[in-house]
């Protein structure tokens, strides 16, 4: 039952989509209409001209002269109609599947992070590119044969009783045998189709891993297990795909037989009927004609039902992202800092996972303009308050303020622009090397491109690239090295100097003497500026206003350097680990 409601949602949802684009649908409707009447016309005609030439030597050859004009002209503007009708639906079928997909990337941007990580990446890729093609493969057919074809069912059978009731009868009785063939063969691939999605994003998922990460899969000689695993998932895939698409081939031969049937009864008893008088051989003609254009709809549209049932399958698995629930922003007002900022934990509690509890009872004030340094073992929740911090995740229970204002009550966005973050892990773009600096930034001239990249001890090497700032990278930067990434990185953080920075581990890919340049260049830029440090390195934070040393989500030592190595603690002996030799 529950899933009825969810198939007729997800239907309900489709018609939604095209109903802003309903004038092209009327006219849509329109032409096929015309196409539709000009089609059962031919016919008629073709059977004027062959009672015209029935029986020897008694043929009227410029009545059959007329009448093939008038077929001519009527094949014509039918297929003039068709082409307009064909058309329309096309301009319906792609603006609604662009503005899907536009709607499916944004609503992806404006899920959380924690969203995100729980997803894996191919199969969101998946659902963005596969399964909205699979939903336009399903319109496109669905609107330019269902439209048509209902129109032919229900106009043929009009002008074959208007020639003759009793055979029209037999014609209607035999329908609901194809009807129920059909019905009954689509209820059963709907879940086999969505299966069939499922294990297409696994693989989608599973490739995109394994090409992202070629470099550790191959140096780890893993290439073999992964050819296993994608072998795998590529037979459940064949399995799924087989089974789906022997339900759903078999449905037009079967219902291909029998319109056949009932086109063998309609010709045996129509020539009964000639022979009889009751008809004449012209009307015969075209009964039959009629015949097989009433049954022809009915094969064409069993044949869409395979790539409408994997349409609407695709369609459940679109509306799932779009129906997640986006993180809150909203505008209060409040003007955010151009310079520092005041940050306060209270009684803050967060987890991943609700069985696995991180932080608890966390309460924390960071003064304005101060560097705060965070330290510890792995998994002691360094990372997860950077997480916090950027409202990557939202906190279970208590209150995250910037400057005393809650920051569920500021715009995402600008409360974002408020920092600027340097992380372990380098992200660049397909582009320029002036284009990754400036990322986020429209407003910069080629001279403060460079400036900032001098100020980051990265113009050296950019430099000496064949192009320069011209220099294309490719996507993540493949083509230099890990420390040039990063350098490329701090660059773009020096150009927007932001209120705030955050700086997890900034440099750990950057040799010794061009850390201690950047580490001079950071003292100046954080001067004044509310800035958080996550650091592995302990000589790297001596500097710092604060240092929090934490373990399990708690912080357990507080204070500057000299006064923590004075406590005789845990920092103290995370500081003097770091400089013991075997």
């Amino acid at each position: 039952m529950k899933n009825n409601k969810i198939k007729d949602n997800t239907l309900k949802r489709i018609v939604s989509l095209i109903l802003p684009y309903r004038i092209h649908l009327v006219f849509s409707l329109v032409f096929a209409a015309a196409y539709v009447a000009l089609s059962l016309l031919a016919p008629i005609i073709s059977g004027w001209a062959v009672d015209e030439m029935v029986g020897q030597g008694a043929v009227d050859f410029n009545a059959v002269l007329k009448f093939a004009v008038m077929y001519g002209l009527v094949v014509v503007f039918a297929s003039l109609f068709q082409w307009i009708m064909t058309h329309l639906t096309n301009i319906i079928s792609y603006r609604t599947v662009q503005k899907l997909r536009k709607d499916l990337f944004s609503k992806i941007t404006d899920l959380s992070v924690g969203f995100i990580d729980s997803h894996p990446h191919g199969d969101l890729i998946s659902r963005v590119i596969t399964d909205v093609e699979q939903l336009s493969d399903g319109l496109l057919m669905g609107f330019s044969q269902l439209f048509t074809g209902l129109l032919t069912i229900v106009a043929t059978i009009g002008f074959m009783f208007s020639i003759n009731i009793g055979i029209t009868f037999i014609v209607v009785v035999f329908t609901p045998i194809s009807l129920f063939v059909a019905s009954f063969i689509a209820k059963n691939t709907y879940s086999m189709f969505k299966k069939q999605s499922e294990i297409r994003g696994k693989m989608t998922a599973l490739i995109e891993e394994s090409v992202g990460g070629a470099k550790t899969v191959k140096m780890f000689g893993k290439a073999d297990d992964f050819s296993e695993k994608i072998e795998t998932v590529g037979e459940d895939l064949r399995a799924c795909g087989v089974r789906a698409l022997f339900f759903s081939s078999i449905t037009n031969p079967a219902t291909r037989f029998v319109n056949n049937a009932v086109y063998a009864a309609v010709g045996i008893l129509g020539a009964f009927s000639a022979i009889n008088g009751n008809i004449t051989v012209g009307q015969l003609s075209c009964f039959l004609t009629y015949a097989n254009q009433y049954t022809k709809p009915f094969n064409e549209i069993s044949g869409v039902i395979a790539e409408f049932v994997g349409a609407k399958a695709s369609a459940a698995r679109i509306f799932e992202i779009l129906d997640e629930k986006s993180v809150e922003s909203s505008v209060s007002g409040e003007k955010l800092p151009e310079k520092g900022g005041r940050i306060e934990f209270s009684d803050v509690s967060f987890s991943y996972s609700p069985d696995k509890p991180l932080i608890e009872n966390f309460s924390l004030s960071v003064p304005d303009g101060k560097m705060i340094a965070i330290v510890g073992p792995t998994g002691c929740g360094k990372t997860t308050l950077i997480n916090l911090l950027m409202r990557f995740y939202d906190v279970s229970d208590g209150a995250l303020n910037l400057n005393g204002v809650p920051v569920k009550s500021l715009d995402l966005d600008a409360h974002r622009r408020c920092f600027g973050m340097v992380l372990q892990d380098t992200w660049l773009k397909n582009g320029t090397v002036a284009e990754n600096i400036a990322y986020g930034r429209t407003d910069v001239s080629r001279e403060q491109i460079v400036a900032a990249a001098v100020k980051a001890h990265a113009d050296s090497f950019i430099s000496g690239l064949e192009h320069g700032y011209d220099t294309v990278i490719t996507e993540d930067g493949g083509n230099l090295s890990q420390g040039q990434k990063q350098l490329l990185c701090i660059s773009r953080v020096m150009l927007s100097l932001p209120p705030m920075l955050i700086l997890d581990e900034a440099t750990s890919s950057i040799d010794t003497m061009t850390e201690l340049r950047i580490r001079r260049a950071f003292d100046a830029m954080t001067e004044g500026r509310t800035s958080f440090v996550v650091a592995h390195r302990l000589s790297t934070i001596t500097k710092a206003d604060l240092i929090l040393v934490m373990r399990d989500g708690k912080i357990i030592e507080k204070g500057t350097h000299s006064e923590l190595l004075s406590n005789g603690g845990f920092y103290k002996d995370l500081y003097e680990s770091q400089f013991e030799t075997e």
